[in-house]
């Protein structure tokens, strides 16, 4: 299957160097461009329908600005042996974050993590990590269609899917690092999406 990049209408010309890597590396990069900015999460959902429609067996979600360190993949897909879903963690023994985030950083994403675990109820130890790994089976047992939020809150409400969809999630640490270029799309707003969305999915039958 390859590589599929979701181009979400990027201003930075994302999209066009993307169209360069289809062309180079013909049947190995797969790009969806999207009209206008529709949302991190539907991003992604659009990314894992293609995966499933070309036959996908092992599917790995992740950042394209290196943030999600790619030699940790062999890992993930290892683990997907044993479990249906992996999710990448920082915050678990053996996971860290970049050595350069400044206190305020640090504390915003580790407190905010918390909260939302607690709130939503979140069974691991990251609970807004965007480097998972999934089982073919994991994503067809889910409803794709179904997920409300369209932020970072995403992938809470991804986890919460598989925890209710009876999955086995395991998790393996890894060290996030800074991006080479751009901004974080990290802040307090993340933290408030989560629980405003979530929370009530959390008493949903």
């Amino acid at each position: 299957m390859g590589i599929i990049i979701v181009d979400d209408d990027s201003a930075d010309g994302t999209g066009k160097v993307a169209d360069r890597l289809a062309i180079e590396f013909d049947g190995y990069f797969h790009v969806i461009h999207r009209e206008g900015k529709l949302g991190l999460g539907s991003a992604y959902v659009a990314g894992f329908k293609l995966a499933l429609d070309a036959g996908a067996q092992f599917i790995i979600e992740m950042d394209a600005d290196l943030s999600h360190p790619t030699q940790e993949v062999p890992e993930l897909l290892q683990k997907l042996q044993e479990f249906d879903v992996v999710v990448g963690t920082r915050y678990s023994s053996g996971g860290d974050v970049d050595p350069s985030w400044n206190l305020g950083r640090r504390l915003l994403s580790r407190l905010g993590n918390i909260g939302i675990r607690a709130l939503v109820g979140v069974h691991v130890s990251d609970a807004t990590s965007g480097f998972k790994g999934f089982r073919r089976s994991a994503l067809e047992n889910v409803d794709l269609n179904d997920f409300k939020a369209n932020g970072f809150a995403f992938q809470a409400e991804m986890t919460m899917a598989c925890q209710r969809a009876g999955l086995a999630i395991g998790e393996h640490p890894y060290v996030f690092r800074m991006r080479n270029a751009g901004d974080s799309k990290m802040s307090a707003g993340i933290v408030y999406e989560a629980i405003v969305r979530l929370l009530p999915l959390r008493f949903r039958r």
